[in-house]
Formats: structure tokens, C-alpha cells, sequence
């Protein structure tokens, strides 16, 4: 009990003090209050019809199913539905001073960010809210690595992934400024030899780069969610407020040899009212629910291991052994400092890629002097004091260390109970250790000079928050004992549902027809730094897939 509560101190801690906060500004908020005129299209799920048919039906409006939905829509009737609400209506959402606001500001059932912890007992979070993930996120946008795209298991045309990016980024991507921190960044990972510089580029690069953003120069967010304005409103309907419950499945053999199909799913709006969503001939259900809520589906819908659907009385539709497992989550291990000089707040802007499969990123944020955790002690002044925080934190490549999701309850609202057994492969510990000594490196570069205080000596030091690093930076036992006791997570969890495994390499769930699997639980290694330019890609390419597959009938 004592090690949870450590954890969600440290994790209060990292998001007060290394994560963009601050309480959004009274201009920002008049400018993210105006819903886009896409929004018509958009309505709560308590005004649907008890029963209706679609082409295709999305579970999950996230990161992936509004590009998959806005491009299905150019040709077929879809539904896409969303658990959560809207974003435009959420200051704290749309703006990039909100950013703390909406990862602490959570509660049970329908803030935009929904927390879980893991069983080793670090927090996280998934979205819950039109745009899912890249609603709630930093904003960092980075294309994935050949890596991922030579060992995802799936069959890439890379012209209609290069297309697909493209898609995206005209819509919501854009060139961030740097600034104090940002510009200190980059001189130090160009000073301790992350090399070459690579400027601004979205492509993922051995280096040093600025990458895009999707908060554009006023601050505002754009997410997965503007791309819904490139649907075809006669042909689109988007539910928000809709938990789905189960996909439905019947007996219906056909040429491919599997007698059970998707047909349709159950929701419930918010005055827990029933729904039928039902597919026409030809058309799919596809979960874009994440790597907790498509694994979970699955198993409330009876896929699964027989033996452990039947410990909880599911129904079993299909015996399928490897749903739930193979959930990764990258670890995320740093310093936070805090400099003597005033500080702009900033999300990740530069990154460093490595060689030896570690990337480095850095955030700032001025925060105020009373954190919640000391507000308890210390009483606020009337003019409350901010003091600037800086972060430098590394993410490794990967990862190789695997964990599970089992069910915590049949409520479908309720999280899943997560393990991703963090370091369990020494591969994964080595990355660690490498990434956390460049950061060593990095703090004794003149870059970061500027933010160290001077003592009365003479001598200049840094002011850490939280953990310092190790003073014996050699010693791999040290430096691994240091990245097992400060994991945190960098929100990059996938798999669950992976291909191979539980989907073949079209993402259709083996052994069900007209089911589709279309997000990161497909995933065995995270896309690049940042997985939301890939997910965003991901869903336009299988949307232009799909639309080539109908053609031919």
C-alpha cells in the first residue's frame, strides 16, 4: 500500500511540476468554445433511433476512428460512436495551457481523461472523448520508423502511407516556435553528440529534430477529431455519450470458413437507454476503442480463452487464446530541474533519437509555488508565486517486455486490470540505462549551464525535483536500479490485441467475420517517439483499404 501511495505522489508530482499546466486564459477560453460547423453531424446518442443499419459501424470516435469514419464516409452509411462527448466545448481540452487541467481533472465516468493504474501501481490514462488520446495529449507529432513498419505484421503500400500522413498533417499539424528551453534542448543533444541536426521534419530521423505539433501558434489543439470535417455529412453519423456494451455475433457460415460474424453492436446512452446498431450486407463492425477498450470488447462480447470467459459466466462465442495479451507500455524515465531564470511553459518540441534505442525529450512548465501536494501545509498567498520546472526524459524503442489485460469487471465502463511487467526483458533495461546516461551527458553540456544556480563558493549545481540521477553514472547496476525505481509512463501503451495473434495482417479479427480491429492494440512496438502521427495515419490507410476492398464487388 505504501509503494501505490508513493506512486501517486510521484505521478501528482511529474504532472504538477514537468507537464504543461497553468489554468487556461480568459481569451483562449472565448476562442475554444465555438464548435466547428462540422459538428452537425454530431449528436448525443439519446436522440438515436432503439434500432437502425449501417455499412459500417466504428466503436471508439479516438485517435484512429475519426479518420477511419471520415474516410468510409466517401462512400458508405457509418456510425461512429464515441463514449465520451465533444472537445470543442472543453477549455481545458482545446487549449495548450490546459494540458494540466485535463490529465488531473478526471472523474468515473465522462471526463476527457479516464485514469487507471497498473498492478506494478503506475498511473496512466486513456482518452474519453471525441479525438480519444490525441485530444488529451502533448501535441508531438513525429512519423513512425522503418522498424515499426518492418515488424508491425502488416503488408504496408508505402505510397498510400506517405499519402495518408500527408492527409492528416495538412489538416491539423503545424511548426512549433522554439523557445528558452526548447532551443537548449536541441544545442545540448547536438552538443553530446545525437547527430546530424535534422531541422523540422515529421519523417523519424537518427538525431536531432524539431518535430510537428498539433496545437497550431495560438495555442489551440487540433486533434483526430477535426479530421471529421472531411467526411461526407449525408453519409455520417457520429453518437457521442454511446457505450457500447458488445459487438453482437451469430451463426452464419460462409467461404471463409468461419461460421460466427459480427452483426451488429449494443450501446447505451447516457439515461441508460438500449441500442442496436446493425450492419447491412457486406458491412463490418470495427473497434477503435484502444488497447484497453478493444481487448475488453472482445472479451465481454465472448472472444477470449474459453477458460477465462467462463470464470466470469460470458458466453463463449469463440476460443481464441491470445486476446488480452501482449500489452506493452513504454517506459518513461527522467530529471526535473529547477533553473534560476524565468521559464516558458512548453510541450515536447525537440526530440533526440539515438542509436542505441533510446529517445530523448524535454518539457517545461511554470507552475505555482503551493503544488496540491504541499497545499495541505503551506497556505497560498494572496498573489500566489510561480516557479518554473523543466523536465528531460527519455522513452525507450519498443518495447520487448510484455504484460496482459483481464477484465476488473463485466461493466464495460470500468477499467480493465493492466500488468506491462516494466523491464521484465534486459533488452528493455539496457535502453534504460543508456537513454538515462545520455541525460547524464546532456546536464554536463555548456547548453545547460544557464540552468544551474551559483553557490556562495562559486561552485554551480542544478536544484533537482524529485530523484537526481546516480553520481556513479558507470555503474549499470546503479543506473538500472534508478530506471526500475522512477518508471513512469509516456501514455505510448499498445497491444492487446495484436497481429498475428488475435488479427490477421487486413486487421480482421481471426476466426469472426465483418470484425475489424483498427487502433493501437493491433500494435507489438510503439510507432517512433510518438505514436499519434501513426494511428491518425493508420486510420485513413485502412479507411482507403477498405473503400479498394468494396470496389471489387
Amino acid at each position: 500500500m505504501r509503494k501505490r501511495i508513493d506512486c501517486y505522489l510521484l505521478y501528482t508530482v511529474f504532472v504538477v511540476l514537468l507537464l504543461h499546466g497553468a489554468v487556461s486564459r480568459s481569451n483562449a477560453r472565448s476562442r475554444t468554445n465555438r464548435p466547428p460547423g462540422f459538428m452537425r453531424f454530431v449528436t448525443n446518442a439519446t436522440d438515436f433511433a432503439s434500432e437502425d443499419y449501417y455499412d459500417y459501424i466504428i466503436v471508439g470516435g479516438g485517435t484512429a476512428g475519426c479518420p477511419l469514419a471520415a474516410t468510409l464516409s466517401q462512400s458508405f452509411r457509418v456510425l461512429l460512436l464515441e463514449r465520451g462527448g465533444v472537445p470543442y466545448n472543453r477549455p481545458h481540452v482545446m487549449s495548450h495551457d490546459g494540458f494540466l487541467a485535463t490529465l488531473t481533472d478526471v472523474n468515473n465516468f465522462d471526463s476527457p481523461a479516464q485514469s487507471f493504474v497498473s498492478e506494478e501501481g503506475v498511473p496512466n490514462a486513456r482518452g474519453r472523448v471525441l479525438g480519444g488520446s490525441s485530444a488529451i495529449n502533448a501535441g508531438f507529432y513525429s512519423r513512425a520508423d522503418k522498424q515499426f513498419f518492418d515488424n508491425s505484421g502488416l503488408d504496408w503500400d508505402l505510397t498510400s502511407v506517405n499519402q495518408s500522413y500527408e492527409w492528416v498533417e495538412r489538416a491539423i499539424v503545424f511548426r512549433p516556435q522554439l523557445r528558452t528551453w526548447q532551443s537548449a534542448i536541441r544545442d545540448a543533444l547536438l552538443e553530446v553528440g545525437v547527430h546530424p541536426f535534422n531541422g523540422f521534419t515529421l519523417e523519424h530521423k537518427v538525431g536531432t529534430k524539431i518535430g510537428g505539433s498539433t496545437f497550431d501558434r495560438a495555442g489551440r489543439r487540433h486533434s483526430s477529431a477535426d479530421l471529421l470535417r472531411n467526411a461526407r455529412s449525408s453519409n455520417i453519423r457520429v453518437a457521442v455519450y454511446a457505450t457500447v456494451e458488445r459487438v453482437l455475433l451469430a451463426s452464419s457460415p460462409n467461404d471463409s470458413g468461419s461460421n460466427v460474424s459480427a452483426i451488429g453492436v449494443v450501446y447505451r446512452d447516457q439515461l441508460g437507454r438500449y441500442h442496436h446498431a446493425m450492419i447491412r450486407d457486406r458491412g463490418e463492425v470495427i473497434l477503435s476503442a484502444g488497447s484497453l477498450g478493444s481487448p475488453q470488447l472482445l472479451f465481454l462480447s465472448g472472444i477470449g480463452p474459453r477458460s477465462y470467459l467462463s470464470t466470469w459466466g460470458i458466453p463463449v462465442a469463440l476460443d481464441q487464446s491470445y486476446v488480452g495479451d501482449f500489452v506493452y507500455d513504454n517506459p518513461r524515465n527522467g530529471i526535473s530541474i529547477v533553473p534560476p531564470v524565468p521559464m516558458e511553459s512548453s510541450l515536447i518540441q525537440v526530440v533526440g533519437i539515438t542509436e542505441d534505442g533510446a529517445f530523448l525529450e524535454a518539457a517545461s512548465n511554470v507552475i505555482p509555488f503551493a503544488s496540491p501536494i504541499h497545499s495541505v501545509f503551506i497556505r497560498a498567498p494572496a498573489s500566489p508565486l510561480y516557479v518554473p520546472v523543466t523536465t528531460i526524459m527519455e522513452k525507450i524503442l519498443g518495447p520487448v517486455s510484455t504484460g496482459s489485460l483481464r477484465l476488473a469487471s463485466t461493466d464495460v465502463r470500468i477499467n480493465p486490470i493492466v500488468r506491462f511487467n516494466y523491464f521484465s526483458d534486459p533488452q528493455d533495461i539496457e535502453r534504460c540505462v543508456n537513454g538515462t546516461r545520455k541525460i547524464g551527458e546532456i546536464l554536463r553540456s555548456r547548453a545547460m549551464q544557464d540552468f544551474m544556480f551559483r553557490e556562495w563558493f562559486g561552485s554551480r549545481r542544478f536544484r533537482f525535483v524529485g530523484a537526481p540521477l546516480p553520481l556513479d553514472q558507470t555503474n549499470d547496476l546503479v543506473m538500472a536500479d534508478f530506471c526500475r525505481r522512477t518508471v513512469s509512463t509516456i501514455w505510448h501503451y499498445h497491444g492487446g490485441c495484436v497481429v498475428g495473434k488475435v488479427v490477421n495482417s487486413d486487421l480482421k479479427v481471426n476466426g469472426i467475420n465483418s470484425l475489424r480491429i483498427v487502433d493501437g492494440s493491433t500494435f507489438n512496438i510503439s510507432p517512433g517517439t510518438n505514436p499519434q502521427a501513426t494511428l491518425m495515419m493508420l486510420g485513413r490507410y485502412m479507411g482507403l483499404k477498405m473503400l479498394k476492398e468494396r470496389m471489387r464487388f
